[in-house]
């Protein structure tokens, strides 16, 4: 059987999560429509996950796959966002980011680029 590795978070992000994912943007809403319930290749997703210090918009543990939309109400902050994810990444952590705008503008290609990803690292 195989592992996981074990990612430690801070519980006291837990109540923000949640409000986060009560708050999400519509491309947050959208994608999640098609992630859910183990609808893209089989494998589960969680939404507004607490990963060490930081909440990611969803996350695949199986894959250990963080997938951020990237939009107005809390959009791309540049170097903040480069730190975060370069120190999620030191855990073992791969991004896949898109804009609020391409979520809801062309949902079939960002479901498609997540599909790929997905295939190519084994689902």
């Amino acid at each position: 059987m195989l592992r996981r590795k074990i990612i430690p978070y801070n519980p006291a992000l837990k109540p923000l999560a949640r409000k986060l994912r009560k708050e999400g943007t519509l491309g947050e809403v959208v994608l999640w429509n098609e992630l859910k319930g183990k609808k893209l290749c089989g494998v589960s997703f969680y939404r507004q996950r607490p990963i060490d210090e930081y909440i990611v918009d969803f996350f695949c543990p199986e894959h250990v796959l963080a997938v951020e939309v990237d939009g107005s109400s809390h959009g791309f902050r540049g170097e903040e966002d480069l730190e975060r994810q370069a120190r999620l990444e030191c855990l073992g952590v791969t991004f896949l980011r898109f804009s609020e705008k391409d979520v809801r503008s062309d949902l079939p290609a960002v479901v498609e680029a997540i599909r790929y990803w997905l295939e190519e690292h084994g689902a």
